[in-house]
């Protein structure tokens, strides 16, 4: 690579011709970087030889922050972290204080974060297959997408008045209960998202234009994705049936099983793939819930001013993207002592480089669309 002060480097290359390598920004206001990620790579004519991400350009300090704010004030920080999966966020750190604490909620309140996380990981997988067939060229996917995202956004709202900060799940329950209503409702949504869901299929998978950009491209062999610490889609894309609601259940899960969508391929194409089955999967376990949700509390008595007694947990439970974790240290007072968030897109980002290595330019956005990255999530 040359230098400021150097000649550029050229090489021989096919047929005679000389190339130069070359150095291009990609990002951090590209729109296909889903965020503010910025991608340095070397090229060669139109192959990428090298991939060096960047982050820090959303960076809020959320672990900071959560140090700062009582164990009840946090939660509502983590809806900015993965802000398209918050009441999945706000579960992950109301459960790592609970165990902290040593606390059970009650079954209705399990049952009613079950249904609230589906449909979250719903509305996140949503975003992720419409915008990835925005940065693909096809602009209808998306309309479809948000249109049925719509409807899940406003449930949340008439649960717990807000429709994207939720602020919803608290230490030892959650908020709210059901408005009057709010089940058949969401009946009448889940309904109207199957048909809806067939057409989106009908539209995208089969498509030549679709099939050319992701079938074998960014390809993760099952041993490569368990090495990097893929998780969530990614792995189970690859082949590895892994998903910590079947392996490892936790609330409502440990009563309703999980039938874990897998697809043996590993590129693109089957990332996409077990994101729409995997709705369907959030479909079939919400229906599930709502017709066994019992009576009863929604949230366990806890004193206002929490504090845990001192020592360490790790909470962790399957987000949209991967393994959401929450890691606390409690020194006996009311803030946390440590507070560290395992965010699932910072993990699987650190693959990018190895996969679109030795892939033409136009694969890149194709690569980088498949593994689904909140960049709140990699700069917290």
């Amino acid at each position: 690579m040359a230098t400021v002060n150097e000649a550029p480097r050229y090489e021989e290359g096919a047929e005679g011709f000389r190339t130069e390598e070359m150095i291009l920004n990609m990002g951090p206001q590209h729109p296909s970087t889903h965020g503010v990620l910025r991608l340095v790579m070397s090229l060669e004519g139109e192959t990428v030889t090298h991939c060096t991400p960047i982050m820090g350009y959303l960076h809020r300090g959320i672990e900071k922050i959560l140090e700062n704010r009582t164990y009840m004030a946090g939660i509502r920080y983590m809806d900015n972290s993965d802000y398209l999966s918050p009441m999945l966020n706000e579960n992950a750190f109301a459960a790592a204080v609970e165990q902290l604490m040593g606390i059970e909620p009650p079954r209705r309140a399990q049952y009613l974060r079950l249904i609230m996380n589906e449909l979250q990981r719903i509305a996140s997988h949503l975003v992720a297959v419409g915008t990835y067939l925005l940065d693909l060229g096809a602009f209808t996917p998306v309309l479809y997408a948000f249109r049925d995202r719509e409807g899940i956004l406003e449930l949340f709202e008439d649960v717990a008045g807000s429709r994207f900060n939720v602020n919803y799940m608290r230490v030892g329950g959650v908020l709210h209960d059901l408005p009057v209503g709010w089940l058949q409702r969401l009946e009448t949504w889940l309904n109207t998202f199957e048909k809806n869901w067939q057409e989106l299929n009908t539209l995208i998978t089969g498509n030549e234009i679709v099939m050319k950009r992701t079938q074998g491209v960014g390809y993760i062999d099952p041993q490569q994705a368990v090495a990097y610490g893929m998780t969530g889609p990614i792995l189970r894309a690859s082949g590895v049936n892994w998903d910590l609601r079947q392996n490892r259940p936790y609330g409502a899960y440990r009563e309703i099983p999980v039938q874990t969508v897998v697809r043996e391929d590993g590129d693109a194409f089957a990332r996409y793939m077990v994101r729409m089955y995997e709705m369907l999967e959030s479909v079939r376990l919400t229906r599930i819930a709502m017709a066994n949700l019992p009576g009863g509390p929604i949230s366990t008595r806890t004193p206002i001013e929490l504090r845990p007694p001192r020592g360490e947990t790790y909470f962790a439970l399957e987000s949209s993207k991967g393994e959401q974790g929450i890691y606390l240290i409690s020194d006996g007072t009311e803030y946390p002592y440590r507070a560290k968030i395992r965010g699932p897109s910072f993990v699987n980002l650190q693959i990018i480089p190895e996969l679109i290595r030795g892939h033409k330019m136009g694969d890149v956005v194709a690569i980088l669309g498949s593994i689904d990255l909140v960049l709140g999530e990699v700069d917290r």
